[in-house]
């Protein structure tokens, strides 16, 4: 069992190290789209399915309320929370526009777009990141794999080259922290610019 961990935390490791040269651009970018959503008030709409649906709640909880400093609540909501929304669209038209009807009747142009797909399939996932593009919205997609055709549709793909639905989540979660982690310096130095 210790060879199996060892071997496990390897691969993590190693993943984490070729995806770090590998993406920083896209991060930066990633980053910039969501601050200048924010500056222009605009707010961050996040979702994804099963353990990325828990992770775009994760992700908005840091904005809203802090991720490591006191700061000003940052507009982030995670479209994965509101079962009764959740169940009356997935009833009524079909669970591929779970996240589309919610961006219709939540976005704006200001607004920034976020979607995780470990597999980068997912129809709902697609299909709210080609709505949330033709309204508009700036988009960003979390993907895993070969990025599939969310890589083709968003404004920043940030995509784990894995088909390890664990290790994929696992570095979106990271990527997502440093986000949250330079999205406050950048909001506590703007705040610390304008009293001078």
């Amino acid at each position: 069992m210790k060879e199996q961990i060892i071997s496990k935390l390897r691969e993590s490791a190693e993943l984490k190290l070729r995806f770090a040269k590998e993406s920083i651009k896209e991060i930066a970018e990633a980053t910039n789209i969501i601050h200048k959503s924010l500056k222009a008030g605009g707010k961050i709409l996040i979702f994804g399915n099963g353990g990325s649906a828990a992770d775009a709640q994760h992700i908005a909880a840091e904005f809203v309320n802090r991720y490591q400093k006191e700061r000003k609540a940052l507009p982030a909501i995670a479209l994965t929370t509101d079962s009764s929304i959740l169940t009356s669209i997935g009833n009524d038209t079909s669970f591929d526009n779970i996240f589309l009807r919610q961006i219709e009747a939540l976005g704006k142009k200001v607004d920034v777009a976020w979607g995780i797909s470990t597999s980068a399939k997912s129809p709902n996932i697609v299909k709210a990141l080609e709505f949330a593009k033709s309204e508009g919205l700036k988009t960003i997609g979390f993907t895993g794999g070969d990025a599939g055709k969310i890589n083709k549709i968003v404004d920043c793909c940030i995509n784990v080259p894995s088909t390890s639905t664990p290790r994929v989540q696992e570095l979106h979660i990271t990527v997502a922290h440093i986000i949250c982690e330079l999205i406050e310096d950048a909001v506590c130095n703007n705040k610390k610019d304008t009293s001078k």
